[in-house]
């Protein structure tokens, strides 16, 4: 079969490809009949000709596995414009394809001897080049450079054309991701929005429905001359008053907790603690990567009510100007939650009711191991095994499956 019978069968097999390797590798049998190598790869330049990319057939090197800058190729010259191809005998020992930094390890690895690079040209402009290689010294002549000038004349506007369709194609999924990612984020903050104006109707008819009758209710009965037992029956209702308040408060902390994770709400109810005191410096820091946010929802809630007491204890009554949350897994990889201080706080074991007690509590009420020490400030630890852990999260996911 002739030459130009390869030619033509070529141009058929390029037809109906849209994919640049499969375009190469469906012609890679008819040029080897036209000529022989052991190696051909296509190198196309990016738009501001800085980079080239390599697509190869054959043997495999590194110059596909990434971009080569065009000043660093062995086929530079070409891509250049100071030539239109380029033949040797020996690569090997050609100071136009191994010079100071060029990627032409392939070139030395495989003992590439034998070389034809051919410009590859649209419209007058170089766009890439055509490159054989033999690991036979002296094998390629001028008359072969002619023939890979016909296949590089064939081949370049069909992948410059499909090298075009891969950038478009590249771009718009980069596009389409951004408009993904940005569509996202505007319904995760609309969720979140609609969340906390839920959140703020509910405190805001708790508020008018409990706290402002009862504050009506007192100014009422506050008027000149009362008695010792209206008073004491007022204070009562204040401190009644007072305590619902908490509780509106400590309700709303659980959405924090869900909305934002238990990092933000232990910050939040930091913030707001020290806010009230001497301003002591403070740290949160969740080093588990989340895992508490992985937890079940009683157990996560259980956790951020000890950190919650821990630090309010902390602030009032301890004095200290540092105080630290954290979250960590300890050498054993169980869970240990820390609240410390560099305080002077005593407990009042006698005392009922003790913020000490209800923390024990509601550590055992999740298996979990309570300790406090006084040795350095006070430090509450709460350390929860890691078969506690799984147990409970097995619990959680067979009551909700």
């Amino acid at each position: 079969m002739s030459d130009l019978a390869h030619y033509l069968r070529i141009s058929n097999l390029l037809a109906g490809n849209l994919n640049i390797h499969s375009a190469l590798s469906s012609v890679k049998a008819e040029i080897d009949k036209i000529i022989e190598f052991d190696h051909l790869d296509i190198c196309l330049t990016d738009t501001d000709r800085t980079w080239i990319t390599s697509y190869e057939v054959g043997l495999k090197t590194t110059w596909s596995m990434s971009r080569t800058l065009v000043r660093l190729a062995p086929v530079r010259d070409i891509l250049l414009g100071h030539t239109d191809h380029l033949l040797t005998g020996n690569a090997l020992e050609d100071d136009r394809y191994v010079f100071p930094g060029a990627e032409s390890a392939p070139i030395l690895h495989h003992e590439f001897r034998s070389r034809v690079n051919v410009a590859m040209k649209v419209l007058g402009e170089v766009v890439g080049s055509l490159n054989c290689s033999s690991k036979k010294e002296n094998f390629y002549t001028e008359r072969h450079v002619e023939q890979v000038r016909i296949l590089a004349d064939m081949l370049a506007p069909y992948f410059y054309a499909l090298r075009a369709n891969e950038k478009a194609n590249a771009e718009a999924v980069v596009r389409a991701r951004i408009l993904a990612r940005e569509e996202g984020l505007r319904l995760g903050a609309l969720s979140l929005t609609d969340a906390l104006e839920a959140e703020r109707q509910r405190i805001g008819m708790d508020l008018h429905d409990q706290t402002l009758a009862d504050l009506t209710r007192i100014a009422r009965d506050i008027r000149p001359g009362i008695t010792k037992t209206q008073h004491h029956r007022l204070q009562q209702q204040i401190q009644n008053m007072i305590q619902d308040l908490r509780d509106i408060i400590d309700t709303s902390i659980p959405t924090i907790l869900e909305l934002f994770g238990f990092q933000h709400a232990v910050l939040t109810h930091m913030e707001r603690a020290v806010s009230r005191d001497h301003n002591p410096q403070f740290k949160v820091e969740d080093q588990t990567g989340g895992y508490v946010d992985a937890l079940p929802e009683t157990t996560r809630i259980a956790i951020f009510r000890i950190c919650q007491e821990a630090i309010n204890n902390a602030v009032l009554h301890s004095g200290a100007n540092y105080i630290s949350a954290l979250a960590f897994h300890d050498s054993s990889d169980d869970l240990t939650i820390q609240v410390c201080d560099n305080g002077q706080f005593k407990f009042d074991k006698k005392k009922t009711g003790s913020g000490l007690a209800h923390m024990k509590t509601r550590a055992q009420l999740i298996g979990a191991k309570f300790e406090h020490n006084t040795k350095e400030g006070t430090c509450i630890i709460v350390r929860l095994p890691k078969t506690t852990e799984d147990t409970k999260r097995a619990e959680h996911e067979n009551l909700a499956g």
